[in-house]
C-alpha cells in the first residue's frame, strides 16, 4: 500500500532520516507504550509532526500488514538520477559500489536486499522502471526503514545504466549459476564495482551478462542450486565487505 510506512522500526527510520515528508502518524490505542513508541512521539514533537492515538477502526485497511499499531502517512521515496549518482560517487575518496537488480519481482526480496546493502555499506541500488518491483510499503517494512538510508536509482534501461558506469571507470560483475569463476575470486576492494543480480526464475539477462566484465557464481553442493536472490546477494556483499576490512587493516 503506497503513501504509508508501517511498523515501529520503519516509522522511526523515516523520522530519523528526514528525507520524506510525513503528514501524520497514527498510533493504536490498543498497543502498550514502549521505548520505540516513546521515541516516535519524541521525534514527531521535535519536528512538528502530528501524531494521534486512534481506535482499531483506523487500522482496518492495514490488517494484512504487520503494522505493530503504528502507521505514518508519508510521501513516496525520491528516486535518484543515475547521472547524479555517478557524479556524486566520483567525489568520494574511495572505491564505491552499487547493486543492480534485473527483474526482482518480490517485495520481500527487494526489502531484504535493501537492508543488506545498507548493512554492507553499498553506495546505491539500481532498479529498472519496468519488470521489477518498485519500492512500496511492504518493501519499506521488510527493509526496516533502510530505504531511507541508501540512494535508490530508477532507470528506463539497465543496459544504458551499465554502460554509463563503465564509461566512468566502474567494473561490472554479473552473477550466473553456470559461470566459471566463484564470487570470492574477485578483488572487490580494489575497484568501483556494480553487482548485477537477476530474478530467481530467469537470472541475469543475456544482454547484461554480455556487457559485464566478470561473471561469477556461488558454488553449491549436492546439486541443489536454490538460494533466493536476497540470500545470494548477502553472500557476495559480505565477502566484498570482508575484503575491504582486511585491506584497510593492512594499510
Amino acid at each position: 500500500m503506497d503513501g504509508v510506512v508501517y511498523g515501529k522500526n520503519s516509522v522511526l527510520e523515516a523520522l530519523n532520516a528526514g528525507n520524506r515528508e510525513i503528514n501524520k502518524i497514527l498510533i493504536s490505542k490498543n498497543i502498550h507504550t514502549d521505548t520505540k513508541i516513546n521515541k516516535i512521539k519524541e521525534i514527531a514533537q521535535q519536528k512538528g509532526i502530528v501524531y494521534q492515538f486512534v481506535g482499531r477502526d483506523k487500522f482496518q485497511a492495514y490488517e494484512e500488514f504487520n503494522h505493530q499499531g503504528v502507521i505514518a502517512q508519508i510521501s513516496p521515496i525520491k528516486y535518484v538520477d543515475i547521472d547524479d549518482f555517478i557524479a556524486e560517487m566520483s567525489y568520494k575518496n574511495r572505491f564505491c559500489s552499487v547493486v543492480v537488480l534485473d527483474g526482482v519481482e518480490d517485495s520481500h526480496n527487494l526489502g531484504a536486499i535493501i537492508r543488506t546493502c545498507v548493512c554492507a555499506g553499498v553506495d546505491g541500488i539500481i532498479i529498472p522502471s519496468h519488470r521489477n518491483i518498485q519500492v512500496n510499503a511492504t518493501v519499506d517494512k521488510i527493509s526496516q526503514g533502510a530505504v531511507n538510508l541508501i540512494p535508490i536509482i530508477k532507470v528506463n534501461s539497465l543496459i544504458n545504466a551499465i554502460q554509463k558506469l563503465k564509461d566512468n571507470n566502474w567494473w561490472i560483475i554479473a552473477t550466473d549459476a553456470s559461470a566459471n569463476d566463484n564470487y570470492y575470486d574477485i578483488k572487490y576492494h580494489d575497484m568501483n564495482y556494480a553487482i548485477i543480480m537477476g530474478a530467481e526464475h530467469a537470472g541475469v539477462s543475456k544482454s547484461l551478462l554480455k556487457a559485464s566484465d566478470f561473471v561469477v557464481k556461488i558454488p553449491m553442493q549436492n546439486n541443489f542450486n536454490s538460494l533466493n536472490v536476497s540470500n545470494a546477494m548477502s553472500a557476495i556483499l559480505f565477502e566484498a565487505l570482508r575484503q575491504k576490512l582486511v585491506s584497510n587493516c593492512k594499510k
